[in-house]
């Protein structure tokens, strides 16, 4: 019996997770909530570093996707993760990108790291890692 005849979810490999976090930036950029909700679990959790407003832990996909709107509404809607590269594993992907963001005579262009681990094709955790939280943290005050 295989794990699809016994109502089990195999589990993805590298690759899959790789094209599952390639998709959500993609939707992550075009602001394509129902793409994203699709990809990420309801009880997910992301951490987003720092001390800033915006820093901390985000319980939940809504509380999550409230964080990923305030990117935008922050950064008057200029805010993109533009992916560099996307190295899967069994149990963690990692997506490397440059953040980049414009607001009130301020620019943001940081080199960004978010560890996702996956769990049956979905995102149940994502953190991420600043070039210089100092710099992330002040432009989004």
């Amino acid at each position: 019996m295989t794990d699809e005849e016994d109502g089990e979810v195999p589990d993805m490999g590298a690759a899959e997770n790789a094209e599952l976090i390639r998709r959500g930036y993609e939707a992550f950029n075009a602001g394509d909530l129902a793409a994203l909700g699709e990809l990420f679990a309801e009880d997910a959790v992301w951490y987003a570093p720092g001390s800033g407003v915006l820093s901390g832990t985000k319980q939940g996909r809504d509380a999550i996707f409230a964080y990923f709107g305030e990117l935008g509404a922050r950064s008057q809607g200029t805010f993109q993760a533009t992916v560099q590269d996307i190295v899967g594993g069994e149990n963690h992907t990692v997506g490397i990108h440059q953040s980049h963001a414009e607001s009130n005579g301020k620019t943001l262009d940081l080199a960004t790291a978010i560890a996702f681990v996956l769990r049956d094709g979905k995102v149940i955790e994502g953190r991420e890692y600043f070039d210089d939280t100092a710099k992330a943290d002040e432009f989004w005050a």
